[in-house]
Order: C-alpha cells, then sequence, then structure tokens
C-alpha cells in the first residue's frame, strides 16, 4: 500500500543510482582498444545511460623477460606496451547497471580486460603527463628557497 502512495505522489518510483563510475578498459593492441571505448560509448548512450567523460591514459611500458631453463641467462627479451582507456557513466540507474555491465562483457574483445569502479580523485590525477619542464622548474624553485627553517 505504501509502494503505492509514493508512486502516485513522485509520478515514477525510485530507483537507486550507482555513485559516478569509471569503466577502465586496458589492454596491448592499441586499435582493438580504441574501437572497443567507442563501442561502450555507443552502447551506454544506446541504453540512456549518461556518458559524462572519457579519456586515455599514458600508455605503460613493460619489460618481460624469458630465460633458459634452469638459469639465470636470458633467453629473450620483450617490450610490451599497455595502453588505457576510460569511460566516465554517471546517474547509472542500479537496474540498468548489471544489464550493461553484461552486455559489455560479452562484446569483450580478446586481450582487453574490463574493471568498473567508483570514480576517485587519484582516478583524475593519472590521465595527465607529468610536464618535465614544470617540474624541473619547481625543483629549481625550492632550491632557490633554501631549507625550511621554522621559527619558534
Amino acid at each position: 500500500m505504501s509502494i503505492n502512495l509514493f508512486f502516485r505522489q513522485t509520478g515514477k518510483p525510485k530507483i537507486p543510482q550507482y555513485n559516478t563510475l569509471n569503466i577502465q578498459l586496458k589492454g596491448y593492441d592499441f586499435a582493438v582498444l580504441e574501437n572497443y571505448q567507442k563501442l561502450v560509448h555507443k552502447i551506454a548512450e544506446g541504453m540512456d545511460v549518461e556518458v559524462e567523460d572519457g579519456w586515455a591514459v599514458p600508455p605503460q611500458h613493460l619489460k618481460v623477460q624469458r630465460f633458459k631453463p634452469e638459469s639465470t641467462i636470458v633467453d629473450t627479451e620483450y617490450t610490451m606496451t599497455v595502453y588505457e582507456r576510460n569511460v566516465q557513466v554517471i546517474h547509472l540507474p542500479s537496474t540498468v547497471g548489471s544489464i550493461l555491465f553484461e552486455v559489455l562483457q560479452t562484446a569483450l574483445p580478446e586481450g582487453v580486460s574490463m574493471t568498473v569502479h567508483e570514480h576517485k580523485e587519484e582516478h583524475e590525477e593519472t590521465r595527465y603527463i607529468p610536464d618535465a619542464e614544470l617540474l624541473e622548474l619547481k625543483s629549481q624553485l625550492e632550491e632557490l628557497r633554501g631549507p625550511n627553517v621554522k621559527k619558534k
């Protein structure tokens, strides 16, 4: 009875929503990852999910070494690059969220991994490449200031 009264008062049922979520995509093939990010964006908008933002993170370069059996001698060495893309969604109803994630998981290409997590400020910082010149100027400024001496 109370549910019907609530429905009549508001005109629509109240469905819980997720906080701002990041759909994080990682893979070794740049072209596949870029195309999948476009697909994620398109599927989300097709399901009336509000996409707030999408961005790339600087790639990680990994050095992988394979050793000869039972020795410490390097047999082969590989350099691998891991690319990362993010799609941020907001106001995602909980009833649509599980369906969206299931569809995205089903369409996930081979070699691409997907994680979904709540957006935090530290995720915002990782998307920017540090400016070497700016960092050098900051260190020079610190050197000019000298040691910090506190007065009592």
